[in-house]
Parts: structure tokens; C-alpha cells; sequence
């Protein structure tokens, strides 16, 4: 393939893209052209300025960027698909405000939401708190001034706007980061790993939408950073190629990937990438401890974990409670903070079969069959040992 061809061709492309594009992705036939085209184009980026809009997606050797349907670099050899970039959406269920006595426990100044609370990590934090574990959120941000997470962010990057931090314009990623990490000085919420640092990712709007690109993007920083758990409260309900590969080099790089399995109460399927084998996939339970009616469960569900009227950090300092399979995922990322601080070597196989082994029984049937329980911070920190 002509790499310089290609690129002036693509540049002509995007310039005559209006409103009427769409994000594509594009991969190529080969690992040769895309580097050779990937060298290429960081040269050329000051000269065709339409380049300037192209993203490399390194982590899967492709490139995502606006074009025509009928676009004309179909025909050129050595693209090899250029596909159509797909929307995804966060899981939630967003529910009522209210203050945090009626839904907590309240220890000393400082308050343990309820799902904290049941997974056991109170007791687990003689033992573990977190230190040092980096938590990547893709998602809709962060409240940076937000009392309980001062403590417990790094800067992160905003993938829609990259010169801005990545505020939180939604509250999502807020809500999932507090129920993560939230540690207030003297007051407020206390999260699953208190001492663990939150790496916030934003790839969606304040819609609480985004493209595949985005967070194929945003698995790539994380990867990129060396950042050491990879929090995916988000779902789709088809296949992607795109994103099996980004979640796949994730996997092969040593990183452990959380995903929520979707809030459509299906009894035998979950969302992707919750639904990739290499994906820690996660269910909700209510605070009866029964699957929530929301979840979607089965045998593709690695471990439940809290996610009903989950009290939890909001925009402008505030909080709120959301339900969804979002917040359970949330918890289970802090369980696995709490075991990387122990045991930082651990791999994502490890992680999987220790949170999954180590769960409490939903089901007070006896059954030869494994099923899926909820996370268990103590069991799954003495399984260290």
C-alpha cells in the first residue's frame, strides 16, 4: 500500500465530510501498513491539516475518524474494513436523591454506604485499603472538587476535548469513582479502597454516550499509563470487533478489565465487553442480598455485587443514589484494589478465579454446578495467604 497516497486521500476525504459523516474506524490489511502509515501520519499532521481530526488507535492498529458513507478509500488496497464507529451507553438507573443515614452505617464521622458495607470491606481494610492501585473509570468524568475524591484522583484525560481535564458533566463517572475510592478527610463516604487512586477516563458525553473509538481509546491510555485495573461500567448489545481486540491486548498486557452485564433482567446473556471471556463480568444484587430483578445474570456472570439504590459521590460536592449493574461493578474494581495491594502481582486469570471462588452463595440450594455469588472482600483477601 502507498502510505503517502492513502493518507493525501483520507485528508481529501475528511475535508469533504460535512455534516452528514459519520465515525468510522479503519483497519488495515496488515500490522506492516499500519505503521508504516501510523509514522506517516504524525509527519504529516502539520502539513494536511484534516489529519489533524484522524485518532490512532494504537492498541488495535487502526485509526477512527469521520467520513462519508460512500467514502472512496473502500476501494484502496490495504485498508482492510473500514467499519462504521458504534454508540455505547453507561448502565444506570437513576434514582432519588436522599440523605445518606437512611440507605448507611455510620462510623464515627465518616459514612460506609450499605454495599460496602455487605461485601465484607470494613473488616477487610486492617488488611488493605488499596495503596498504590491505579483504577482507570471510563467514563463520564469526575467531580475534581468533590470533598470525598480530592484525596483519591490523578489527572486522567478527557478524550472528547483532550486540552480540558475530565470533568464530569453527567455524574456517572462521579458516582462509580466514589463507590471505588471515596475517602473524605473527616466527613462524607467511604469507598471499597479508600487509599487507591481513581484515573478517571472521559469518553462519554454528558448524554452518558459514546463511540466504540472513544473507548477503544481509552483502554489504550490505560494500558498505556501501566494503570492496573480497568473500571467499564458500560454496555452494548452487539459483537464488536474493534473492541474484543482493545480488551484482548488489555488482557494479554496484564491488565484486569471490570465490565457491567447490562440492566435488562435477560436471564442468560450480558452485554459486551461484559461479555468477552477475558472481561471480570458483573451482576447487581439488592440489599436482601437477592439478584436484582434488573440484572441481567446466567453463566456468563463472573460475581455479583451491590447495585440497588447505591448512595454514592454527585456533581457540585453532592450525592445521589443510582441503581444498575454500573454501581456493582464499582464495588468489585475496589475488591480487586484491595488484592493488588497485597499481592500486586497477581494476573487477571488469578483475579478472576480467586473473586468468583471466593464469593458468598446467592442460592441456598445444594447444586454439584458452580453459580455465581456475591464478592467477598475478606474471603477473597484471605485467599491470598
Amino acid at each position: 500500500m502507498d502510505t503517502a497516497t492513502f493518507l493525501h486521500l483520507l485528508h481529501e476525504e475528511i475535508g469533504l465530510t460535512k455534516h452528514a459523516g459519520k465515525k468510522h474506524i479503519i483497519h488495515f490489511s496488515s500490522t506492516r501498513d499500519y505503521y508504516a502509515c501510523s509514522s506517516q501520519l504524525k509527519r504529516l499532521k502539520s502539513s494536511l491539516v484534516h489529519l489533524s481530526k484522524v485518532r490512532d488507535l494504537g492498541i488495535i492498529h487502526a485509526f477512527s475518524c469521520t467520513l462519508r458513507a460512500d467514502t472512496k478509500l473502500k476501494a484502496i488496497s490495504g485498508a482492510h474494513i473500514i467499519e462504521e464507529d458504534t454508540k455505547v451507553t453507561v448502565h444506570q438507573i437513576v434514582g432519588k436523591k436522599t440523605t445518606a443515614k437512611r440507605r448507611s452505617t455510620i462510623a464515627g464521622t465518616h459514612i460506609i454506604p450499605w454495599g460496602v458495607d455487605q461485601i465484607g470491606a470494613p473488616e477487610a481494610w486492617s488488611k488493605a485499603t488499596g495503596l498504590r492501585v491505579r483504577i482507570g473509570v471510563i467514563d463520564t468524568g469526575i467531580d475534581y472538587n468533590h470533598p470525598d475524591l480530592r484525596n483519591s484522583i490523578s489527572r486522567g484525560i478527557n478524550l472528547l476535548n483532550p486540552s480540558m481535564l475530565p470533568f464530569d458533566d453527567n455524574g456517572h463517572g462521579t458516582h462509580i469513582a466514589g463507590t471505588i475510592a471515596a475517602a473524605g478527610r473527616h466527613t462524607g463516604i467511604v469507598g471499597v479502597a479508600p487509599k487507591s487512586i481513581i484515573c478517571p477516563v472521559k469518553a462519554f458525553d454528558y448524554n452518558g454516550s459514546a463511540y466504540v473509538s472513544d473507548i477503544i481509546a481509552g483502554i489504550d491510555w490505560c494500558v498505556q499509563n501501566d494503570l492496573d485495573v480497568i473500571n467499564m461500567s458500560f454496555g452494548m448489545k452487539t459483537y464488536n470487533r474493534s473492541l474484543e481486540h482493545a480488551v484482548m491486548n488489555a488482557y494479554y498486557k496484564g491488565k484486569i478489565i471490570v465490565a457491567s452485564s447490562g440492566n435488562d433482567g435477560k436471564r442468560k446473556t450480558v452485554d459486551y465487553p461484559a461479555r468477552f471471556p477475558q472481561v471480570v463480568s458483573v451482576g447487581a444484587t439488592t440489599r436482601l442480598g437477592k439478584i436484582a430483578l434488573f440484572s441481567n445474570r446466567g453463566k456468563q456472570i463472573d460475581v455479583y455485587a451491590p447495585g440497588e439504590r447505591i448512595y454514592s459521590s454527585w456533581l457540585n460536592g453532592k450525592y445521589n443514589e443510582l441503581s444498575g449493574t454500573s454501581m456493582a461493578t464499582a464495588h468489585v474494581s475496589g475488591v480487586i484494589a484491595l488484592m493488588l495491594s497485597i499481592k500486586p502481582s497477581l494476573s487477571p486469570t488469578q483475579i478472576k478465579n480467586i473473586v468468583r471462588r471466593c464469593a458468598s452463595s446467592l442460592s441456598k440450594r445444594e447444586s454439584a454446578r458452580w453459580r455465581p455469588g456475591q464478592i467477598n472482600a475478606r474471603r477473597a483477601l484471605s485467599a491470598l495467604k
